[in-house]
C-alpha cells in the first residue's frame, strides 16, 4: 500500500490532510510539491484520476494566476498544465494519491473516501 501527498506545509488544509492520514496510521511519502513540482506526464495523470480539467485544479488567488497568464481563459488545458509545473504555487493542494486512487483534500475529510 502505497500512499503520496503533495503537500505545502504553510498550508493549514494541506497539514490538516496529513495529521488526518497520520491518525489513520498512514504514513505517506511527502514530496513538497513546491520545491519538486509534478512532471506535465505526473499532473495529467493526478487531473485524469480526479476527474478534473487544469483550470479546475488552479489556485486563482494566488498572485501568479494573472502575473502567469494562467487567467487568460484561451488557454488550452496542456498550455494550463505547463504554467502549473512552471509556477507550482498555482496547484491546487493537498492531492493524495492512495493505491492508484487520488482526490484532493479540500476538505482534508474527502481523502477518506479513497483510503
Amino acid at each position: 500500500m502505497t500512499t503520496r501527498i503533495y503537500h505545502n506545509p504553510r498550508c493549514s488544509k494541506s497539514r490538516q490532510t496529513l495529521q488526518l492520514l497520520q491518525e489513520k496510521g498512514i504514513e505517506p511519502e511527502i514530496v513538497e510539491y513546491l520545491k519538486t513540482p509534478p512532471t506535465a506526464d505526473e499532473l495529467r495523470e493526478l487531473l485524469d484520476k480526479l476527474g478534473m480539467r487544469p483550470r479546475d485544479l488552479i489556485r486563482k488567488r494566488e498572485a501568479e494566476y494573472k502575473a502567469s497568464g494562467a487567467d487568460n481563459p484561451d488557454l488550452s488545458d496542456d498550455e494550463l498544465i505547463e504554467l502549473m509545473v512552471a509556477h507550482p504555487k498555482l496547484i491546487e493542494r493537498p492531492i493524495v494519491v492512495h493505491d492508484g486512487k487520488v482526490a484532493l483534500g479540500r476538505p482534508p475529510e474527502q481523502v477518506l473516501d479513497i483510503l
